[in-house]
């Protein structure tokens, strides 16, 4: 086969031609804002009356960016046989999202779901020192982490829910048998 001199520049302006006279696809981001998918990973969200100050997340964050701390408080006791409970109570929680690398252990490991994916990723700072949030911050977000999935309907209903309405059940059976009684 002969080449031709040339034919690789013809080829290339004729894609480049074909390039120039279609639409462009291209969405110019701040003012047209992108379909995210849902459960999409943006920022890290606080619900903060779920977060038992544990101190999980912060153990098992592999950059060490996540920032507690906290005292504890004595309760009195509603008893008075009883002893006085304490709690720890929450002072300060701060990530600092220069150092997350996003990887999610901390929403994980939490056993009281106080942390969850938010899909805000416009949290963008000119200083890097700005980047470490506050809880006040991070309960911002909270409100627009989306709801999780529906169940599946072919599945079995949760041991813990199920206990309950057995409980509830009782409870209403006691209560009308009680009122039975009482007429």
């Amino acid at each position: 086969m002969m080449n031709i001199p040339g034919t690789g520049l013809a080829k290339g302006l004729a894609v480049t031609l074909r390039t120039m006279t279609r639409k462009t696809v291209t969405a110019q981001y701040p003012d047209v804002q992108p379909l995210l998918p849902p459960r999409s990973r943006g920022v890290i969200a606080l619900l903060e009356e779920n977060c038992t100050v544990c101190m999980l997340c912060a153990r098992e964050c592999p950059d060490w960016c996540i920032y507690i701390d906290s005292h504890k408080e004595t309760l009195p006791a509603a008893d008075p046989n009883a002893r006085a409970r304490t709690r720890n109570v929450l002072d300060r929680f701060a990530i600092d999202f220069s150092l997350c690398m996003y990887c999610g252990i901390c929403i994980e490991v939490c056993p009281f779901d106080a942390l969850f994916w938010s899909p805000e990723f416009e949290y963008a700072e000119t200083d890097i020192l700005d980047l470490t949030h506050e809880r006040d911050r991070l309960r911002e977000w909270m409100w627009t982490v989306p709801a999780p999935p529906a169940l599946d309907p072919a599945a079995e209903e949760p041991k813990e829910i199920a206990t309950a309405r057995k409980a509830a059940e009782k409870l209403a059976a006691a209560a009308a048998a009680e009122a039975g009684e009482d007429a």
